[in-house]
């Protein structure tokens, strides 16, 4: 269970890191990772291969030496012998001489006494090799080579030991070398990809951020392409293809919404018009009644029509609303005498204090309009409307202690034609277009506007629109 466990935590964290690491340190990593790989099996192979010569080395010095003394020993040079038996300075060969029977006949000095270095005993003209360790020499490694040669005397074997300590201490110079220099070679590798990779990666960080910033209102912005001719150049021109497809279908769908609206506009004012004419007629049981409905669905139809009108043109062309001064507190006022006409059962409670900001007074009154009657829709009993200014910005409130909207929902509720639900639905009478073209004019006027909790508990919905405030007035917090 608890192997289970741990197995679990490392492949969550091994998950964890994965998902937190870029593509350009995943491929330095994956490039170091490889290269280390590479680089231990080639090391490995090339000291073995590196030992094996260096030990052929030395078997041909040995077997050069027990050839040399072996003509010694035939020709019946004694001199000679006993030269080669004795080692130069440096030099870690070993040198016996045995007779027929087996025993020492002539040593190298440091053998003296010491009995026959091996076994080994060639036939007359034939050598033979082995490794064995000698304690003479302290344990070191030697390679040996006995030699047969035939005297005058009889057969005598020479055998010649060639030590390996140089061959081992190369090898471990070798190794140290590549030991060393194996991480520092990494770290190259994985350096130089990051960088290489980022410098690969720039064209698509520059997709990246065009692509940030493009909008429904930009969409005639295009990537960059670069001239590598490569797949991200590919990729952009992808992009770009998909981008003008995009454009062509906004632009007919703004241009089908504002025609079909701008048509609209003239059969529901003969409509609203005949409506008016019924209504101040005396009309039989009942329709009466249908005319005051059917007049309250004209003007929904209608609004809604003007709403779409003004989110093809902000979709088309943007808002460019008039710069002059407007005070929220004047436009909170009129609203609230508004508000208790169109809803006099409904309690509206203020909180205003003055706050001058620039921009159109139309369409702040229009923003601030819709944000009440969206208010006036959910409130159970009451709306709040509270106008201040506080430090640089002007700010006005319009809360209502209706159901509320949920804190990971209150975000969507800007957009447009969303309907949560809850309470707030298709059933209440809204378009779904109100908020959106709230958001729409305050951020035109260089504001913002936000959802925000009505009651501690969570319950009722307040939105607050934020607004510089002219740059000759300041305000203070009620």
């Amino acid at each position: 269970m608890a192997d289970r466990r741990w197995r679990r935590t490392a492949l969550a964290a091994a998950g964890w890191v994965r998902r937190r690491m870029g593509v350009r340190l995943r491929l330095a990593l994956a490039a170091a990772v490889v290269v280390a790989v590479a680089l231990a099996v080639s090391a490995a192979i090339f000291i073995f291969v590196a030992r094996l010569a260096l030990i052929g080395n030395v078997d041909d010095a040995a077997s050069q030496r027990a050839a040399d003394v072996a003509a010694a020993v035939a020709g019946g040079d004694q001199q000679q012998v006993t030269q080669l038996l004795r080692s130069g300075p440096g030099d870690q060969t070993v040198v016996q001489v045995l007779d027929p029977a087996g025993r020492v006949e002539a040593a190298s000095p440091v053998l003296t006494g010491e009995a026959p270095l091996s076994p080994l005993r060639p036939a007359t003209g034939r050598s033979l090799r082995e490794q064995r360790v000698l304690p003479v020499a302290g344990e070191d490694p030697f390679r040996i080579v006995a030699t047969a040669v035939a005297t005058a005397a009889g057969p005598r074997t020479v055998l010649v030991g060639q030590s390996l300590r140089p061959v081992n201490e190369s090898v471990e110079v070798v190794t140290a070398v590549l030991v060393t220099g194996m991480p520092i070679l990494l770290v190259v590798v994985g350096v130089a990809t990051f960088w290489f990779v980022g410098r690969s990666l720039r064209p698509v960080e520059a997709i990246r951020s065009r692509v940030a910033g493009i909008t429904a209102r930009d969409l005639h912005a295009r990537v960059p392409v670069p001239g590598t001719h490569d797949e991200v150049a590919a990729l952009a021109e992808t992009m770009n293809g998909m981008l003008d497809r995009l454009e062509v279908a906004a632009r007919s769908q703004r241009r089908f919404v504002a025609d079909a609206s701008h048509e609209l506009r003239s059969p529901l004012a003969t409509i609203q018009a005949g409506l008016e004419r019924l209504a101040l007629t005396e009309l039989p049981g009942s329709a009466g009644h249908h005319v005051q409905l059917m007049r309250r669905e004209t003007e929904r139809l209608g609004r809604l029509v003007s709403d779409l009108l003004l989110l093809a043109r902000v979709d088309e062309h943007g808002l460019s609303p008039r710069r002059e001064d407007v005070d929220l507190d004047d436009l909170a006022y009129t609203e609230r005498n508004g508000l208790a006409v169109r809803h006099p059962g409904l309690l509206v409670r203020t909180q205003i204090s003055p706050a001058r900001v620039t921009g159109d007074a139309h369409d702040l009154g229009r923003a601030l309009r819709n944000l009440t009657d969206n208010a006036a829709r959910h409130a159970r009993a009451e709306v709040v409307l509270r106008v201040w200014a506080e430090g640089p910005d002007g700010y006005l409130d319009v809360g209502d202690d209706g159901p509320g909207v949920p804190a990971d929902e209150r975000h969507r509720i800007f957009e447009r034609f969303v309907r949560l639900d809850d309470s707030r639905s298709r059933a209440d009478g809204g378009s779904g277009l109100g908020l959106a073209i709230t958001r729409e004019i305050v951020a035109a006027h260089g504001g913002t506007v936000t959802a925000l909790s009505a009651g501690p508990g969570g319950g009722g919905l307040t939105v607050r629109i934020r607004l510089p405030l002219a740059t000759h007035d300041r305000g203070g917090q009620p």
